[in-house]
């Protein structure tokens, strides 16, 4: 027997069950003739389903029937969505033609995949970015996770355009591109970047831009997950997987949180900020099948780094990036924060005695260069003793060594960008500090 819509307020449409109760997360249908779909969010007693009007559609009216599918969101997968961009119901968004769904494979995004007891990790294996600063203080190890923290208008989306660029041009492995809330124009750019690179054949992508509603904008990151998930665990492939901007998706669950009138947690977020990002973030991980490598931007909100979303995310990732505006301002580019960007992951053990000593070695003279300025800005430079001075000079050529420019930008300044292997980046940093 259907059930009937007995209230809709902005996205949340209610719907009563007086038997055959859909589950969570199925999708139910409105009998409206335009069969519009919601997601079933929670049930309340009496039969009562609190459902998400996906599509933002309009035509749902109090009284009309509602049925059950018994499906929940359900996704293709597989080579014929490589090169494409889709939506995050499944939905073609590059103006190409629909995905045939004759034979065609679909994954469920919320259904959890099961878990490997035996997966035995192995030797870690480090990817080169070219970026100097990126393989030098966290190494892009396989399998692992990295995160790109700043505010707005600090370079995070080119960084993570270059870094797209770079490691998908060597062709190791399938990249996956995840636009959460982001702008439209920098979907539009990065898609262009891809396709005039002819790398689109290894790129899989999902968006959800801000145009859109708070349930897509949530359900991007999943969507994308779900297929890349797919290809580690049917397909048996390394993925490069890159989302542009973790904080938009606990934004987006806010909002949502907001509109179903749960009671926010004291941080000011919603309620479920700690289970939603560890569920997500549990997903992007590695088998035995394959492994998941993933890229994180995390906006700041403010610029305030203890912002408790930034500060949540930030402990599931293995690296920091850390890009400033005070930074920027003084024409960087990477703008990255050199001492308060650290990775868990440079240890001799993955990156060898050399590389590691070195860090340790550059990092102490950024320390000492931080404490001096306050110095020199009262007593000037000159009053330095000759040892503080010469620690002082090779700070400041190290600072200048990790700015590099980024191939991605040469469209629009006109100047060739820099790869540098890692080879190189140790060998410059030996010829400042030894």
């Amino acid at each position: 027997m259907a059930g009937t819509v007995i209230s809709v307020k902005d996205l949340v449409v209610r719907a009563q069950f007086d038997d055959d109760t859909p589950s969570i997360n199925e999708l139910v249908q409105v009998d409206n003739t335009f069969g519009t779909k919601l997601l079933v969010d929670h049930l309340e007693p009496g039969g009562i389903a609190f459902c998400l009007n996906v599509r933002s559609d309009l035509r749902i009216m109090k009284g009309m029937n509602v049925d059950r599918t018994h499906k929940g969101i359900e996704i293709p997968v597989g080579e014929i969505t490589i090169g494409r961009i889709l939506s995050a119901l499944g939905d073609p968004l590059d103006g190409q033609p629909a995905i045939p769904s004759e034979g065609q494979k679909y994954k469920d995004i919320l259904t959890l995949p099961g878990r490997s007891s035996d997966f035995s990790v192995q030797k870690p294996e480090i990817l080169e970015t070219g970026i100097k600063v990126i393989d030098f203080f966290t190494p892009f190890v396989k399998g692992r996770k990295i995160g790109i923290i700043g505010g707005a208008g600090v370079g995070k989306t080119v960084l993570t355009m270059e870094l797209i660029n770079n490691v998908a041009r060597s062709g190791s492995g399938l990249s996956f591109f995840a636009g959460i809330g982001e702008r439209i124009r920098e979907g539009h750019e990065l898609y262009e970047t891809l396709k005039e690179n002819d790398l689109l054949k290894n790129t899989c992508m999902f968006f959800a831009q801000m145009n859109e509603n708070p349930v897509q904008r949530a359900l991007i990151g999943i969507s994308a997950t779900a297929s890349a998930e797919y290809f580690r665990d049917v397909e048996k492939k390394n993925i490069l997987f890159f989302a542009d901007n973790m904080f938009r998706y606990i934004q987006a669950k806010n909002e949502m949180s907001t509109i179903l009138d749960q009671v926010p947690n004291e941080g000011g977020y919603e309620p479920t900020i700690f289970s939603d990002v560890k569920i997500l973030q549990d997903r992007l991980s590695s088998n035995e099948n394959g492994s998941i490598t993933s890229v994180q931007t995390i906006y700041v909100p403010a610029d305030d780094i203890s912002d408790p979303a930034v500060q949540f995310i930030q402990h599931e990732m293995d690296s920091i990036i850390v890009l400033s505006r005070k930074v920027a301002e003084q024409g960087q580019r990477p703008a990255v924060d050199l001492n308060l960007t650290n990775s868990s992951l440079l240890t001799p053990e993955i990156v060898g005695d050399r590389h590691y000593l070195l860090s340790v070695q550059v990092q102490a003279l950024l320390q000492k260069y931080e404490s001096l300025k306050g110095i020199i800005a009262i007593i000037g430079e000159n009053e330095l003793s000759p040892a503080d001075r010469s620690d002082y000079a090779k700070a400041k050529k190290l600072i200048l060594n990790f700015t590099q420019n980024m191939n991605v930008m040469t469209k629009m300044n006109g100047v060739p960008g820099d790869f540098f292997t890692r080879e190189d980046t140790l060998k410059s940093i030996e010829e400042i500090i030894v």
